[in-house]
């Protein structure tokens, strides 16, 4: 289940933020006062185009936080702008189903609400879970991209409204 994020989702994030693990294909373990800042904007800037910012990913029936998933805007991605989804799940409930499940619900909510015809999610090539994630949500591999400040190129992988995998 997705969410809006709100105050009390702080202490689960700060430990999805702060695990090693978790944060090994991101850009590093990140300390409570920057998740305390990156949660204060997720709950006030909904971003207009996209009517939404990260969300919060909940067990069924829970009200914590066990990740989060949400559009992000890249202005350039091999020349075009793209949005990306992009998912951080805590370790304890990797390989479960939940990040694919979340990753699928917001696909949905960009392709019918937010009338958005083109996905990409950018994952490290050696991230082999996040990879049968985006393949199991319906992206396809279709290039490899060099992110500014990067040593090594990401793969993207990319889903059209009209391609209705599943």
């Amino acid at each position: 289940m997705i969410r809006h994020f709100e105050a009390a989702d702080l202490l689960p994030m700060t430990a999805v933020f702060g695990d090693p693990e978790v944060m090994t294909y991101g850009d590093g373990v990140k300390c409570a006062a920057w998740v305390q800042k990156w949660l204060t904007q997720c709950i006030e800037n909904v971003h207009p185009r996209f009517g939404a910012s990260p969300w919060s990913v909940d067990l069924k029936g829970g009200a914590k936080a066990i990740g989060c998933c949400g559009l992000f805007h890249f202005p350039d991605i091999c020349g075009q702008p793209e949005i990306e989804v992009g998912y951080r799940l805590a370790r304890p409930y990797w390989g479960r189903g939940y990040a694919t499940e979340a990753v699928r619900a917001v696909c949905d909510y960009a392709f019918t609400t937010l009338d958005i015809d083109r996905l990409i999610a950018m994952i490290d090539p050696g991230n082999t879970a996040s990879i049968k994630v985006a393949e199991k949500a319906g992206f396809g591999y279709e290039n490899d991209v060099m992110l500014e400040g990067y040593t090594h190129s990401d793969r993207v992988y990319a889903r059209n409204r009209s391609d209705n995998k599943r």
